[in-house]
């Protein structure tokens, strides 16, 4: 039984359950796009939009929801559109990393900067967000290995191999297909990023590229925000076959919530409302204050489908059927997305998805995982393979995409 069914006082039971959970257990999100929300917004200015304060007109997050919501370790995204390219791309995501080390240097006694599990269990003693950073799309390195391993010193610990365009070694789910997954550069990439211990986000790539990766991966990779492809047709959610092969290889796939992913009835509506956006002279992923007005407008005149707690609920079912409970977690894609599920519509909503499970029947053991243990476990996993590579004398690989694929 879900917990939209239940009466009043067995939902407040549920969700006051679900907050003592989240207490002892809060919630490791694998993707938030408050940076670049604040780079349009605001010009990544901390004195023009305070983060202490509620943001909820402007913001899906805030440090006063993050708290109510339980999340006790965030990786942000450090993303740039696959518009920008070259130089310009890696110029973006540099000062995407440097707007991530402000907001943690102005907040020291709400979030602390995390680069390892240990950091990340570190922060949840001391009552502070561990704030990770994962680098959205491969055009953020310019197919080089050194720009990599640049954006590994700066702390970035994952990189998801593509956005919504392909790259020139690795499809994306959204693109034509080039490469038919991975190139023998793209390859190299994953090696790379094992011997640094920088985890591979296989979130936006093609199913080609996935079973690519995961073929080559030595360490566990990470989906950061996709569900389940089998419960909502959406070429950015992961195969059942790819979600059965995270067992062996250690790996996480983390659900999102953002609508069109995971409700099938949302996909058509979604693409209609792309195009209006378009049609006003808006990127579809565009959030400012403008661009929401557009989306708002739209909306009122065509209502849209509606996801819920239960909707994400869904697929962590399924998810946790293929893949096996230790395989799976939370990425909500808050701020990066102009639309959410009721009850999932900020960061403080976090409980009510907790709930859901519970009147579901997950114990609080199998909660934990989804919730803490299994990203902070991926994580100190990937350490340990980059630590044994590089005492069996891996050294940094000075291969180029020239060199590789011609």
């Amino acid at each position: 039984m879900t917990s939209e069914l239940l009466d009043p006082s067995s939902a407040t039971a549920l969700l006051e359950r679900a907050r003592a959970l989240l207490r002892a257990a809060p919630v490791v999100d694998g993707h938030n796009d408050l940076p670049w929300a604040m780079r349009e917004q605001v010009g990544y200015d901390l004195d023009a939009v305070d983060l202490a304060a509620d943001q909820s007109a402007r913001l899906h997050t805030d440090l006063a929801r993050l708290t109510a919501g339980g999340v006790g370790a965030q990786f942000w995204s450090v993303y740039v559109p696959s518009r920008l390219a070259g130089d310009h791309a890696v110029s973006a995501t540099l000062e995407q990393i440097d707007f991530v080390r402000a907001l943690a240097e102005r907040f020291p006694d709400r979030l602390r900067l995390a680069l390892t599990a240990d950091d990340m269990e570190a922060a949840r003693a001391e009552g502070r967000i561990a704030s990770l950073m994962g680098a959205e799309g491969g055009h953020s390195i310019d197919c080089s290995l050194a720009t990599l391993r640049a954006l590994y010193r700066l702390g970035v610990r994952y990189l998801t191999l593509t956005h919504n365009d392909n790259t020139p070694w690795a499809d994306s789910a959204t693109d034509k297909p080039a490469a038919g997954g991975l190139t023998a550069f793209g390859e190299e990439v994953v090696r790379e990023m094992n011997r640094l211990g920088m985890l591979v986000d296989l979130s936006h790539v093609s199913a080609d590229t996935m079973r690519d990766a995961l073929r080559v991966t030595e360490a566990p990779v990470v989906f950061s925000h996709s569900s389940a492809r089998a419960v909502c047709g959406h070429p950015r959610n992961v195969p059942d076959d790819v979600l059965a092969a995270l067992a062996g290889n250690g790996g996480v796939a983390m659900a999102t919530f953002v609508p069109k992913f995971i409700l099938p009835a949302a996909i058509e509506w979604t693409a209609a409302a792309d195009e209006n956006m378009r049609a006003h002279g808006f990127d579809h992923l565009d959030t400012t204050p403008a661009a929401m007005a557009c989306q708002r407008a739209f909306e009122v005149a065509n209502p849209r489908p509606v996801a819920t707690p239960a909707t994400v609920a869904d697929h962590l079912d399924h998810m946790r059927e293929v893949a096996g409970v230790d395989h799976i977690g939370i990425g909500g894609d808050f701020d990066g997305t102009a639309f959410l599920p009721a009850g999932l519509d900020s960061v403080a909503g976090y409980p009510n998805l907790i709930a859901e499970l519970l009147g579901r029947g997950w114990s609080e053991a199998d909660l934990a995982k989804l919730t803490w243990h299994n990203a902070v476990r991926v994580l100190r996993d990937a350490e340990a393979v980059a630590a044994r590579l590089r005492t069996e004398g891996r050294r940094p690989s000075i291969a180029t995409l020239a060199r590789l694929d011609g």
